[in-house]
């Protein structure tokens, strides 16, 4: 775990709801359970202001940290990918990054690394793919990153799918774009590592867990589910394989966060603080996270889910033909 992608992912779950700003030495108690020193800590903000994720302000003799417009931008489209309700709906129209001219080993693979993480598969050496992002802002985002002076290399264009029954097919493209078995196998790893902890809250009505365990439960939920979302190209459904873990993994993360946001909540009020001494409310948005209706939950059907515990008194169902994956 590194502590920089540690402090993004806290910046953009916790830190972004209350303005977007934190003191320095608050941030830091609020790591140090996770035997993050404060050397740590301080070496890796100074890699991101360097980076270009986050600017200071001093405020006195201290200073607070606060994301940039760039950073700012960046964990508003993550948090898109990990707390929206619903599934993009595929207009059947791919996107296409293509390179036009040359560029040397070391920008073609600082390329290929940044729209890694925005989702982009990629076709041969010179094409870049994904099924419904905004290319506009997958250049924004390049931009940012510091790789304004490729964009002239690189042309965007949106093709439609017009096969025939004797052309590949959009499952071929997929496979050969993404290793969908590693991320898969990934979400699958997630689910394993969480799904105990939920199993606990679910069953124990009893059991409570502390302020404390909770924002740290949560930190490290959102990081890891975070790194997982922003490699998923969010393939519709008809293009995924069958038994898709990454429905399961957004389930859980779903619930379980639910679980968590009112004792960590209780945990940030108490602890996080700017650099005048005040604590910022949240945002009443935040409460918007992970919403009620989400259409990647399979459609009430009748079915009643032998597997899952019911929710909030009332009876969870699946489709009878994904029971096994519940």
């Amino acid at each position: 775990m590194k502590t920089g992608s540690l402090i993004v992912s806290i910046f953009g779950d916790a830190i972004l709801p209350r303005g977007g700003r934190v003191w320095l030495g608050s941030l830091i108690r609020l790591l140090e359970p996770l035997q993050l020193n404060e050397r740590l800590i301080r070496t890796a903000i100074f890699r991101l202001v360097k980076e270009g994720w986050l600017q200071s302000e001093a405020i006195g003799r201290r200073a607070d940290y606060m994301l940039t417009a760039g950073g700012a931008r960046r964990s508003e489209e993550s948090a898109r990918h990990i707390y929206a309700s619903h599934a993009p709906i595929w207009d059947r129209r791919w996107r296409l990054i293509l390179t036009v001219g040359s560029l040397d080993p070391k920008q073609r693979q600082q390329l290929r690394r940044a729209l890694f993480w925005q989702g982009f598969g990629v076709i041969g050496t010179d094409c870049f793919v994904h099924p419904g992002t905004d290319l506009s802002k997958a250049f924004d985002a390049l931009t940012t990153d510091g790789m304004g002076d490729l964009l002239k290399y690189l042309m965007p264009m949106v093709a439609a799918d017009a096969g025939s029954d004797i052309s590949a097919s959009g499952a071929g493209l997929v496979n050969m774009a993404w290793n969908l078995a590693h991320l898969g196998e990934s979400y699958a790893e997630f689910v394993q590592r969480y799904q105990p902890i939920l199993d606990k809250l679910r069953w124990d009505p009893q059991r409570e867990i502390g302020d404390e365990d909770a924002f740290l439960l949560r930190t490290l939920l959102i990081h890891d589910y975070r790194r997982l979302t922003l490699r998923d190209p969010e393939l519709p459904d008809v293009l995924l394989p069958r038994d898709w873990p990454g429905q399961r993994a957004r389930r859980l993360c779903k619930e379980l966060y639910r679980r968590l946001l009112a004792p960590s909540e209780r945990h940030i009020d108490e602890h996080l603080q700017l650099a005048n001494g005040s604590t910022p409310e949240a945002a009443p948005w935040l409460g918007m996270r992970f919403a009620d209706e989400d259409p990647l939950v399979p459609p009430a059907c009748g079915a009643i889910c032998l597997i899952c515990p019911p929710v909030s008194g009332e009876k969870s169902r699946v489709n009878p033909q994904e029971s096994a994956i519940c």
